[in-house]
C-alpha cells in the first residue's frame, strides 16, 4: 500500500476518533468557575486581607478538586490576577455552554462584628442589606471603560435598572436555587454561620447576562477579624472549597443522570467553638416550579410519604415565553415533547419513563441533538420531586 493510500485510509480513521473524543469531552457536566474582582479591582480589603486573592485562590482549589474526578469540566473566567469585565464573564460561561455558573467572593462591612455565608441567585429584593450587597458587587463595572454604554446605561448604585429581566433567566431559578441551596448546606455541615438564612436574590450584573443556573457566593466576612483571618488562611480556603466542590458534585449527581460521583465528608474547623443555630435554608426537595419573587427562601418541612406512587422520568430541554407546536420537528426531531406552563413561560419536556436507566439514555439522546443544558426531572403524583428523592423510593 502506497504512502498516500494510507494515509487516505487513516483520515476518515482520525476524524472518527476525534469526533468520539469531542463527544465524550462534550457529554461531560461542565462548570465555569468565576473568582470575582482582579488586577487594579482589590475587592474589600481590610487589614491586609484582600478579597480578589481570597476568590482566585479558592476558585483554584475548587476547580482542581472537580477536575480530580474525570467527569467533570471546569472553565475558568481568570486563573491569575487580571481584570475581566463583567459582561465577559458571563459570555465566558455562555461560550463554553456551561451547565451552570459559580462567582465567588468576599463580603464585608463596616461593622466588623457582621459575619456568616451568603448565596444569591438573581432575582428582585427589597430587603436594603441585599441592595448594599448587590451595589458593592456591581460597582465593579465603573472600572470598565465605556461601561455606560456597554451596559445600556445601568447604574451600578441603582440596581432597580435591571428590572427588565428576561423570561430566559426565569427558567433558571428553581435549578440556581437549588444549587444555592446545596452550597449553603455544605457551608452549614462545616458549622458556618449561615447569614439571614443562607440563600437570598438580588439583581446582579455578572449573574443578569449568564443563561444558565447560576449563583454567587459571598464566603463569609474579610472585615471580620476572625472569620476574615480564616478566609485568609490556607485552611480555612481548603475547607470552603471542598464544601462548593461538594454541593456542585451534589447538584450534577442530582440532575444529569450519570454515575453519581462521591461527595466527601466535611468536618468543622477546629478554629470553630460553638455551632450556630441555621435559622433557615432552602429544602431541595421543596422547590416549587414557579419562580419565587421573596427575598428570603425559607426552609418547608417535606410531607411525609405514604404511598409508593409511580415515579416519571422526564428530560426538560428548555423553557420559552411563546407556545411552541408540539411537532418533532420544532424540537430536533425528538418525540414524544410534552409542556408545562408556570404562568410566566412554558417548559417542553422529552420523552416518559419509569426507569431511570432508561431516562439517562433519554437525557443522552437530548444532548446528542443539541440540547447541551438538558438534564433529568422527576414527577411524583404530577407533582415535580428532586432525582434524589425518586431513586429513594
Amino acid at each position: 500500500m502506497s504512502f498516500s493510500t494510507k494515509i487516505k485510509v487513516l483520515i476518515p480513521f482520525f476524524f472518527l476518533v476525534v469526533s468520539l473524543e469531542t463527544y465524550c469531552q462534550n457529554t461531560k457536566f461542565k462548570v465555569t468557575l468565576d473568582a470575582g474582582h482582579g488586577a487594579h479591582d482589590f475587592g474589600a480589603v481590610y487589614s491586609g486581607r484582600i478579597e480578589k486573592n481570597i476568590a482566585l485562590a479558592v476558585v483554584l482549589k475548587v476547580g482542581k478538586i472537580l477536575e480530580k474526578t474525570k467527569k467533570i469540566d471546569v472553565v475558568y473566567t481568570r486563573e491569575t490576577d487580571v481584570f475581566i469585565d463583567l459582561i465577559e464573564r458571563a459570555n465566558i460561561a455562555n461560550r463554553a455552554k456551561s451547565d451552570i455558573f459559580v462567582s465567588i467572593h468576599c463580603n464585608a462591612n463596616k461593622n466588623t462584628a457582621a459575619d456568616g455565608t451568603e448565596t444569591y441567585v438573581m432575582g428582585l429584593s427589597k430587603l436594603a442589606s441585599n441592595l448594599e450587597v448587590a451595589k458593592k458587587e456591581n460597582s465593579v463595572i465603573t472600572k470598565e471603560k465605556d461601561y455606560k454604554q456597554k451596559y445600556d446605561g445601568f447604574d451600578p448604585n441603582s440596581p432597580e435598572s435591571l428590572l427588565g429581566l428576561t423570561l430566559m433567566q426565569e427558567e433558571f431559578l428553581d435549578n440556581s436555587i437549588i444549587l444555592a441551596s446545596k452550597i449553603e448546606e455544605q457551608f452549614g455541615k462545616l458549622g458556618k454561620k449561615l447569614r439571614h438564612g443562607g440563600v437570598k436574590q438580588e439583581r446582579f450584573m455578572v449573574l443578569h447576562k449568564a443563561y444558565m443556573p447560576r449563583v454567587l457566593i459571598e464566603m463569609g466576612f474579610i472585615s471580620n477579624p476572625i472569620e476574615g483571618d480564616l478566609l485568609n488562611s490556607d485552611e480555612g480556603q481548603e475547607e470552603l472549597a471542598q464544601a462548593i466542590a461538594n454541593a456542585v458534585i451534589g447538584y450534577r449527581n442530582e440532575f444529569f443522570g450519570d454515575t453519581p460521583l462521591e461527595i466527601k465528608e466535611l468536618k468543622p474547623s477546629r478554629r470553630i467553638v460553638a455551632k450556630p443555630v441555621v435559622k433557615d435554608t432552602l429544602s431541595q426537595n421543596n422547590v416549587s416550579t414557579t419562580p419565587v419573587n421573596a427575598t428570603e427562601v425559607k426552609k418547608v418541612e417535606p410531607k411525609k410519604e405514604t404511598s409508593n406512587a409511580e415515579i416519571i422520568y422526564k428530560v426538560q430541554i428548555g423553557v420559552s415565553p411563546k407556545k411552541v407546536d408540539l411537532e418533532p420537528k420544532n424540537f430536533k426531531g425528538l418525540e414524544p415533547i410534552t409542556i408545562d406552563s408556570n404562568k410566566k413561560s412554558y417548559i417542553y419536556m422529552y420523552g416518559s419513563t419509569t426507569n431511570y436507566e432508561e431516562a439517562k439514555e433519554l437525557l443522552k439522546t437530548a444532548k446528542t441533538k443539541g440540547y447541551g443544558s438538558a438534564f433529568l426531572v422527576a414527577f411524583k403524583n404530577g407533582e415535580k420531586v428532586s432525582i434524589q428523592e425518586a431513586l429513594k423510593l
